[in-house]
């Protein structure tokens, strides 16, 4: 990780759900909808298999998602870092805290959907395209 000061890794179970908010606007990723079902943030932190945060002294900067059955395969998603500490290798830590995780509960399968732009990142942490395979989405 390139030098930050004060910067924590850590697993949780759960969140502030305004520092939650903030992380999933600042990355665009906040839908109106969400606000209609006030446990929808409880649920993502606590219902995932693995929820990594970043902090900077109490602040809550970063965080990631391990989304798994707890047997077998797992997917990393949901990673951002406040656009004021990126890059600093802290999105790199909160992924190498979740691999960690899921590799001490015996997960080895780990995959993920990155977003446009973003390819060069994940094959620094050891990820490469899927040959023979296409990510799909549920058309609603």
């Amino acid at each position: 990780m390139k030098k930050t000061a004060n910067i924590e890794i850590r697993l949780i179970r759960k969140a502030n759900r305004e520092d939650i908010i903030r992380l999933y606007k600042d990355a665009g990723w906040w839908k109106p909808e969400f606000s209609r079902n006030s446990s929808f943030i409880d649920s993502i932190v606590k219902d995932s298999y693995c929820f990594a945060v970043a902090f900077h002294n109490k602040d809550l900067i970063g965080m990631g998602r391990g989304i798994s059955d707890g047997c077998s395969d797992a997917y990393i998603q949901d990673v951002v870092v406040l656009k004021k500490f990126r890059g600093h290798g802290i999105g790199a830590e909160i992924i190498k805290k979740i691999i960690s995780h899921l590799h001490s509960n015996n997960i080895d399968w780990i995959g993920l959907v990155a977003q446009p732009g973003t390819e060069k990142f994940y094959k620094e942490l050891g990820f490469r395209r899927m040959k023979k395979h296409i990510p799909m989405l549920l058309e609603q």
